[in-house]
């Protein structure tokens, strides 16, 4: 088959993920297309195009700055047609807008002429230009979001250190949720106001834990994200030591709720000593309980116990974690033949991965491997027979696609090829809800879900983080996944926990209580 290879550039011109996401799929739809991309010029994007044949000479020159619209098709009036569509989407916001109306500002310079009382800036940016955006945006006075990766532990170093010499915050790189004052900021999730501050070196670790608060009836007054490498050895806990700082005066936080994967354990130490003496629970997933800790800090090893640690400070009643929306659990173990015995994980979250690595290691019976970097870290190939959970929102899953939470279509695939596996038993998921998130990821997969466990196919254990006013509605999510045959639990945590007794055979209600 002979394809036709036809790209459009566009230099220096921005459009966030979504919209990428947008032109991508109206081209895949579109009649003779057999591949597209919509997408920035990154190094790894430009490789990809190159590899797949695409003339180099047309990406001569392109930058990270630039967009590009490529499609692969059967003859040249399809590929066109399809790039015109993609263009008309992608743009459209553009070409709507009130022509009365100012257009966008090009630079934070003008976004300030405009809104001149504007106090946090959000920057998603090519890695190689985030840090000189954000130093800009702290020059101005400018609390920081940054949501770019690809930020060198250098510039990161010199970012937190100019915050702190302002007074400032800078929560990233790579840090996709805060909420300040009740405002949420990037992947973030609709909660009450409460006493409970939240410090997270870990996006959906921090949305876990506002979602549990909110849904066991307390509220958050802050949630300070900081980035994933902030409490390394090399970043030293720059941004915890100021959030902490921040949150112990703050007069509406009473308790501060530390969430992280594996810190450094001397920078561990010394920002749970920054609590001195106030209310602090540090749920740092994995951690070894018998970890010394100074006064007034309690110790948690997931982001479950963590939030029950939580309101037990604060005099609150425990809720009932051993909840399973769907079927009844004997019924769904009688449908897992014998020779199906191992758990496949697909999560868009990557900290919610993490935890379940954490809780299936003491919980399941057999060893089970990941994609995140610590796993790797531990030198732990996969066999081909073996348990895996996969972090799609891994740099290797997302390198020239938006992120899982919001493009739906990868997981789809690993999901129907996990569900075509006659060894898989048990697969676990992830739905991230909230602001940012996919409009309505339940009616996307409990369709799917529902064919492979009618076709005999492995189990299905869905974890949804979210609430009610989220914009998907948890409520509304969980029935739908439930009515398909999905069990969904109460916490991620119980989630893993479920998945390992499936595939053990020994799952009851008891042993989840």
């Amino acid at each position: 088959m002979t394809l036709i290879f036809t790209i459009n550039m566009y230099p220096d011109t921005y459009l966030d993920s979504v919209l990428q996401m947008s032109g991508t799929r109206e081209m895949e739809q579109s009649e003779g297309v057999q591949w597209a991309s919509a997408a920035m010029s990154t190094v790894a994007n430009i490789e990809t195009l190159i590899s797949r044949g695409f003339p180099s000479g047309e990406l001569e020159g392109a930058g990270p700055g630039d967009l590009f619209i490529a499609v692969e098709s059967l003859d040249a009036s399809s590929g066109e047609i399809a790039i015109e569509n993609a263009h008309r989407v992608m743009f459209a916001a553009r070409n709507e807008t009130n022509p009365m109306a100012e257009a966008t500002p090009t630079s934070l310079d003008e976004a300030l002429t405009r809104q001149p009382n504007s106090n946090i800036a959000i920057i998603s940016v090519p890695g190689e230009y985030a840090a000189l955006e954000a130093h800009k945006a702290l020059a101005n006075g400018l609390d920081v979001l940054l949501f770019s990766d690809g930020v060198t532990l250098e510039d990161e170093i010199a970012l937190k250190d100019h915050a702190a010499a302002r007074n400032l915050l800078v929560m990233g790189p790579g840090a996709g949720t805060a909420a300040l004052a009740g405002i949420g900021l990037g992947f973030a999730n609709v909660v009450r106001p409460g006493p409970v501050g939240v410090v997270a070196a870990a996006g959906t670790g921090a949305q876990e834990a506002m979602a549990l608060l909110h849904r066991w009836g307390v509220g958050v007054s802050h949630v300070i994200g900081l980035g994933g490498r902030d409490l390394s050895d090399k970043i030293d806990g720059r941004m915890a030591r100021l959030a902490i700082r921040a949150l112990r005066n703050d007069p509406q936080t009473k308790v501060i709720l530390f969430v992280s994967k594996p810190p450094s354990e001397r920078v561990a130490k010394e920002v749970m000593a920054l609590a001195d003496g106030s209310p602090m629970v540090a749920a740092f997933m994995g951690i070894d309980m018998t970890t010394a800790t100074p006064p007034g800090v309690t110790l948690a090893n997931t982001l479950e116990s963590g939030v029950l640690r939580t309101l037990e400070i604060l005099g609150e009643p425990l809720p009932d974690t051993s909840e399973v929306a769907g079927p009844d659990i004997p019924s769904v173990l009688a449908k897992i033949s014998a020779d199906r015995t191992l758990i496949r994980g697909l999560y868009s979250g990557g900290t919610l991965c993490y935890e379940a690595l954490v809780i299936l290691a003491e919980a399941f019976s057999s060893p089970v491997y990941s994609n995140t970097p610590i796993n790797k870290k531990l030198g732990m190939p996969a066999p081909a027979d073996a348990s895996i959970l996969l972090d799609l929102g891994e740099e290797e899953y997302t390198r020239g696609r938006p992120h899982p939470m919001i493009d739906l279509d990868a997981r789809i695939s690993f999901l129907e090829e996990a569900g075509a596996d006659p060894l898989v038993a048990v697969i676990l998921m992830d739905l991230v809800l909230g602001h940012g998130a996919h409009p309505d990821p339940a009616a996307v997969f409990a369709p799917i879900c529902q064919k492979i466990m009618e076709a005999g196919g492995p189990q299905i254990v869905v974890y949804v983080l979210g609430t009610d006013l989220d914009p998907q509605h948890y409520t509304s999510q969980v029935a739908a996944l439930a009515k398909a045959g999905c069990l969904v639990p109460a916490t991620n945590a119980r989630a893993a926990i479920l998945a390992a007794h499936l595939a053990d055979r020994n799952a009851s209600h008891e042993t989840l209580a």
